[in-house]
């Protein structure tokens, strides 16, 4: 079964459903937006941006970005799984990076990882902006790897993190519970940041703290729509 739904063939369909079905609930829920100007000084900006939402939110996560600001590239990992998400999210306007954070415990799988931060930053530095979980791809959830906070401060660009909620929902039964969205039903969407970084860091302790803001203002959406 696992080969069936990995061929190109049934992937490209399934992306395909998968991003019709994301248009469909996105445009048809009734959207509470809360400190959106937040964003809105990054979008006008000729400058890279960071976007920063939960793995569990990539279904909402169109929503976040509009056609007018910079165009924005979501990085995605090299797995199988992957591919099926970058297709999909390509079909929506997001094209992917791919590539995915290297074990700590296995520093020889990096799976990409180094290629696509090189891809990320020279992307930011030419005045894109890039999507990213970052508690993906495989968790754990909620937690912040430090390769975030390294990308801010490599690039100096701005980072924004959203909350996005939805209610009625599905959830599925992946590694992060991820959101399926109903459509015509509730949706929130809350921002905070821009921060920027420069000179010397703490890796760790910065990605303690944007974690703690990225939840922080997913739960807020969350109680928007309950």
């Amino acid at each position: 079964m696992k080969a069936l739904f990995r061929s190109a063939l049934i992937q490209s369909a399934l992306a395909y459903l998968f991003a019709a079905y994301m248009r469909l609930a996105i445009s048809t829920m009734r959207w509470t937006h809360v400190d959106r100007e937040r964003a809105q000084g990054v979008w006008k900006s000729e400058g890279g941006a960071m976007l920063c939402l939960w793995h569990d939110r990539i279904s909402l996560s169109p929503a976040s970005w509009p056609k007018e600001a910079q165009e924005c590239r979501a990085l995605i990992s090299l797995s199988a799984d992957g591919e099926f998400i970058a297709k999909a999210m390509a079909l929506v306007g997001f094209p992917a990076i791919r590539g995915s954070s290297q074990k700590k415990s296995d520093p020889a799988k990096s799976k990409g990882g180094m290629a696509a931060f090189r891809d990320m930053a020279k992307w930011v530095n030419s005045g894109g902006a890039v999507a990213i979980t970052p508690d993906g791809p495989r968790g754990p959830a909620h937690v912040m790897a430090e390769g975030t906070p390294m990308l801010a401060r490599l690039t100096g660009a701005p980072v924004l993190f959203v909350g996005l909620a939805c209610n009625p929902c599905i959830r599925l039964g992946s590694w992060d519970k991820a959101v399926l969205p109903i459509p015509f039903g509730k949706a929130a969407m809350v921002w905070d940041g821009p921060f920027q970084l420069d000179g010397k860091i703490d890796a760790e302790a910065v990605a303690l703290d944007w974690a703690a803001r990225l939840t922080a203002v997913t739960e807020r959406a969350e109680a928007l729509v309950k």
